[in-house]
């Protein structure tokens, strides 16, 4: 079992950044591919970025290219998404997700609120 917890939102100006963190419970944590999606009002959860266990590549939703960078911290377990050059359209909630078949887990969300 992995317990994810998101940090980091909150409101910000458009143009603003921003730096999300997802912290796991566990070390085996280290083991699995993470990434980050968002929901937004009415609408239904997205993809925004992942990076792999094996290689750490990472992988990006075309809207967030160039302005969101995943990375992550085995020795603290810890994933991150920087997001710089926040847009309105950016607003949502952001959930942590660590997966490695057939296992998947998801944190609680962290809101971001870019104001316009």
């Amino acid at each position: 079992q992995v317990h994810l917890e998101e940090s980091g939102g909150g409101l910000v100006q458009a143009g603003g950044s921003l730096r999300l963190s997802c912290t796991a419970s566990a070390r085996s944590s280290n083991f699995y591919d993470m990434g980050w999606f968002r929901q937004a009002p009415g609408k239904e959860r997205e993809f925004v970025a992942a990076i792999r266990d094996s290689d750490s590549s990472t992988v990006y939703q075309d809207s967030v290219k160039g302005r969101f960078t995943i990375s992550r911290d085995k020795t603290e377990h810890t994933v991150y998404l920087q997001m710089n050059s926040l847009k309105f359209l950016d607003t949502a909630v952001y959930y942590c997700n660590a997966y490695r078949s057939p296992l998947d887990y998801w944190g609680q969300g962290t809101q971001v609120t870019v104001s316009s």
